[in-house]
């Protein structure tokens, strides 16, 4: 019973002590804390301490958290504070706090930096934006300005707003610069230039010459123009001279308007060759170009070359394509960068027969016709010439005005007038050369054409260009019937036809040769490809054996590669050439021998 006395006891002091806290801190005219506690005190002792219902006495409040030095905290507010309203230091590269437009703006206080103008140093401006470069003014504005203030002293604030130095020149003289005076003061200054003698000449004080609009005074006083003083001179009898020089201007002028893809006189007169054999028919009258009668294919089958039986060296610069003498191969023809054009015996004598001078550049491509007594070659000079092989004479002439990068007949034997060029403006043009008027255009490629090729029995042919893609052509119609361009396709600067005519070998730009098939679907062979050779960047030509079982081409090395048809795999490869080893050809006849070129200016035999 006493114990629970006891717990009931400890309830009433716990329901009590709420109760007396609330009528001393908040109840209704509560009593500061300190009267209360006085008040206490006083009755404690009036009551005495043997009461059991006295409060007991209260313990201080603690905390757990650290305690905070407040000077510190305040020093560090008010340095923050100080730090917002000062300009930002220049050398800082980072700020630790948010700067306020003002300080982003203010202007940098402290000693000036060495190596800059205006005190700071490059790379060390401030910005919202980020760097700040130093204002400019155009120079031609600035050279204004400083010469007008040497000259009046006065010139225009850079801002544009106001006008510093002298304002009364300023005034008098109407805001002018030296660059825009008036014209009574160009007037003036060609008058103090003028010589003394020349007084009397001046409009301003010339009598009534100066109302007459066929005198000097009159044009000098009203031109417009440097050049609306000049009178027209009435022409008298020309002399004999004048009478020439006006003869030769208007032949010149003539032929220029006759365009250049006819040839005048004079440019017939410049086209010439040179003959280097013993005599040009033999004691039965028979031509230095007729074949050998015991031409003939010696064996089927073609061989390697293993080594270098001759030499051609005749041109004085690169040599950029050869060809043999159709069907037979006794003679050579080669195209040089020294503007010439030379044939050779390959069979007797092996040396130069002929030299066509006809070209003022370079030549880059020649081609025979069927038969071989004539050929065409094509320069820099931007014109095409037909030759006769014998006589070395120009039959025609050919040009649009852009360069021909290459020239091909009409392989028919019906249409071997018909004269085929792929021109560096992006088109190929069709000339018919009886008539020398041009026939067909055909007009669909985005680069230079560098190719043509016939196939299908010569009703189609194949072009390549610089825009990487290949075009087959319907001859004379001008609509392309098969497109071939994909990604992965490099420029194709030489075609050759294999001699089966179901394959076309492409010389990539990727250092590959590529085999593309010349049936209705034009599709790439993919398990045919010939590497292994360095030819980015060069015009390599490609071709093949005349039994069609060995793939040959030059790269950029010098060399000459040999591949075979089959397998794909090389077969040999020959050093032939210093530098680029441009051109190779197999003889028709003769299998087992080569003529390779180069940029070295050498033709070399391969046996």
């Amino acid at each position: 019973m006493d114990l629970l006395r006891g717990y009931t006891e400890d309830d009433d002091d716990d329901n009590d002590g709420p109760e007396e806290i609330s009528r001393g801190g908040r109840g209704e005219g509560a009593k500061p804390d300190s009267a209360a506690a006085m008040e206490g005190e006083g009755e404690a002792e009036a009551e005495g301490s043997s009461s059991p219902d006295s409060s007991p006495r209260r313990l201080p409040a603690k905390s757990s958290a650290p305690r905070v030095d407040d000077t510190t905290l305040a020093l560090a507010a008010a340095e923050s504070a100080r730090a917002i309203h000062r300009p930002l230091d220049p050398a800082q590269h980072a700020v630790a706090f948010n700067p306020t437009y003002d300080q982003l703006w203010a202007p940098i206080h402290g000693p000036a930096h060495p190596f800059a103008k205006d005190g700071v140093a490059q790379g060390m401006r401030n910005h919202k934006l980020g760097f700040v470069e130093d204002a400019a003014i155009q120079p031609f504005l600035f050279d204004e300005q400083y010469n007008t203030f040497h000259k009046y002293g006065y010139a225009t604030d850079p801002s544009g707003l106001s006008y510093v130095g002298d304002i009364e020149t300023l005034t008098k003289n109407q805001a002018l610069s030296v660059y825009n005076m008036p014209q009574q003061e160009q007037k003036r200054r060609r008058l103090q230039m003028k010589p003394p003698d020349a007084e009397e000449a001046d409009p301003s004080t010339a009598g009534p010459e100066v109302e007459n609009p066929a005198s000097d005074e009159w044009l000098l006083r009203n031109r417009k123009s440097p050049w609306s003083g000049k009178m027209d001179i009435v022409q008298g009898e020309l002399t004999e001279e004048q009478k020439k020089y006006a003869e030769e201007h208007a032949e010149k002028k003539a032929e220029k308007e006759r365009g250049e893809g006819r040839a005048g006189d004079k440019a017939e007169h410049s086209d010439k060759s040179t003959f280097h054999g013993k005599e040009e028919h033999d004691y039965q009258g028979r031509s230095w170009i007729e074949p050998p009668k015991d031409a003939k294919p010696k064996n089927d089958h073609c061989y390697i070359p293993k080594r270098w039986v001759h030499t051609w060296s005749g041109h004085t610069k690169g040599v950029a394509a050869i060809r043999f003498f159709p069907k037979h191969g006794h003679l050579l023809l080669s195209a040089g960068m020294d503007s010439k054009v030379k044939i050779w015996d390959v069979f007797n004598s092996g040396k130069c027969m002929r030299t066509y001078m006809g070209h003022s550049k370079a030549v880059r491509d020649i081609s025979f016709s069927n038969d071989g007594t004539k050929f065409l070659s094509a320069g820099y000079d931007k014109h095409i010439k037909y030759w006769d092989t014998e006589t070395g004479k120009v039959i025609s002439t050919f040009s649009t005005g852009k360069v021909p990068y290459v020239v091909k007949l009409n392989p028919d034997e019906d249409k071997q007038n018909i004269l085929l060029a792929g021109m560096s403006d992006k088109k190929i043009v069709q000339w018919d050369m009886n008539s020398g008027t041009i026939t067909q255009e055909y007009d669909q490629h985005l680069g230079a054409v560098n190719t043509i090729t016939f196939v299908d029995n010569n009703r189609r042919f194949v072009t390549s260009s610089d825009d990487k893609s290949l075009r087959v052509w319907e001859f004379g119609i001008p609509v392309v019937i098969k497109y071939i361009s994909e990604p992965h396709m490099h420029s194709m600067p030489s075609i050759s036809l294999h001699p089966n005519s179901n394959w076309l070998a492409a010389q990539s730009l990727d250092n590959q040769i590529l085999i593309y098939g010349t049936k209705e679907r034009f599709q790439l062979n993919k398990k045919k490809r010939f590497a292994g050779h360095i030819a980015a960047g060069y015009a390599c030509q490609v071709n093949f054996s005349p039994d069609g079982r060995f793939v040959i081409s030059g790269d950029g090395e010098g060399k000459c590669w040999f591949w075979d048809w089959k397998s794909c795999k090389v077969f040999r490869t020959l050093k032939c050439h210093e530098g680029v080893c441009i051109g190779c050809e197999w003889h028709p006849l003769e299998q087992s021998k080569v003529a390779t070129c180069g940029w070295d200016g050498m033709i070399k035999y391969w046996d």
